[in-house]
């Protein structure tokens, strides 16, 4: 249980959380504690020019509904589903799957795909749901998308909840200098470009990339004159995160921030890389990850299934979950 006193400091701060409609039981062991912190939660701004991966909080966004999601079928045994707001921005949400007690567990960071435009955190249910039954603290983002801001507001969003998880570490039974980051396609890219933000994040152990398209360019060029339809859509998707530009002249320089292999250091976490042998996200995006990242001494694991099957498609593959699973295991203490 925690204290008395530390409840009631929390207790001072603005509310800026909102458990979902489903719970565990009110009598569980900590959970009347626990509830009174999680009311107490400030929030970062989630903005800015420059990503920050520890931003100062500011005046705290109005509390989020509940979350759609979740159903009693949905949740683990004992697992709280939290939706908490770690920015202002109404797409500066996470869902957090925790336990109701003062443990410290591994966590698990999941960012959704969809071409940087378009999809959410609700499609992660059940993959939340699979690695809160492992018995890991997840956090279920979501972020703004092309259309709300370009490059690089989603990796600043990414950051943001990410720090703001670990700065309150406590109120989700979260050991903040453990975790993981899981991302589908899209998300994938923000993930591999959040492991190799500066010379890497405190306490982040791995990044796994379902998909992932670790470079915007390889998309672009990839995407001129082809008659996959995929192709010229991840295309038009990479300029529209780059805010309209194409990759010469002006915007020569935003591309070259969204490009993952260029920010390669020797503090990046390892990081495990999923793709279809023949998807229109080629394994050669994470393998330009994998030469620069082993320049500097870092692992880069690279799996390659059969067949054309796509983000979570791939995902759900017989063995592919249990594989990626397996490597977060072995890299969490």
């Amino acid at each position: 249980m925690r204290s008395a006193a530390a409840v009631s400091a929390l207790a001072l701060a603005t509310l800026v959380l909102a458990p979902s409609a489903a719970h565990a039981s009110p009598d569980a062991p900590g959970a009347s504690a626990a509830g009174a912190a999680r009311a107490a939660l400030p929030a970062s701004p989630g903005g800015g020019s420059t990503p920050k991966a520890d931003p100062t909080p500011s005046t705290p966004p109005p509390s989020p509904s509940p979350s759609p999601t979740e159903s009693p079928d949905d949740l683990v045994m004992g697992t709280i589903v939290d939706t908490v707001a770690y920015g202002r921005h109404s797409r500066q949400r996470m869902d957090v799957w925790h336990q109701a007690d003062d443990l410290r567990r591994p966590g698990v960071f999941l960012i959704h795909g969809g071409w940087w435009s378009s999809g959410d955190k609700k499609y992660m249910t059940e993959v939340s749901r699979s690695y809160a039954e492992l018995g890991y603290t997840v956090f279920n983002i979501n972020y703004r998308l092309s259309g709300d801001a370009a490059w690089p507001a989603q990796r600043i969003d990414v950051l943001d909840a990410i720090a703001t998880a670990r700065r309150h570490s406590a109120l989700w039974s979260f050991d903040p200098n453990n975790y993981v980051v899981v991302g589908f396609s899209a998300g994938g890219h923000l993930a591999t470009a959040v492991g190799t933000y500066k010379n890497g994040l405190p306490g982040l152990k791995g990044v796994v990339g379902i998909s992932p398209v670790v470079s915007p360019l390889t998309a672009y060029i990839d995407g001129d004159k082809t008659l996959d339809a995929n192709k010229r859509k991840l295309r038009a998707a990479a300029i529209r995160l780059a805010g309209g530009c194409e990759p010469a002249g002006r915007c020569a320089r935003i591309w070259q921030s969204m490009e993952v292999p260029e920010h390669a250091s020797r503090g990046d976490a390892p990081v495990l890389s999923v793709h279809s042998a023949n998807e229109f996200v080629p394994p050669s995006h994470s393998v330009q990850l994998r030469d620069r990242l082993r320049q500097v001494g870092v692992k880069v694991t690279v799996l390659t299934e059969p067949g054309v099957n796509h983000s979570s498609p791939l995902y759900r593959m017989p063995g592919v979950a249990e594989k990626v699973q397996e490597w977060i295991a072995g890299r969490l203490l």
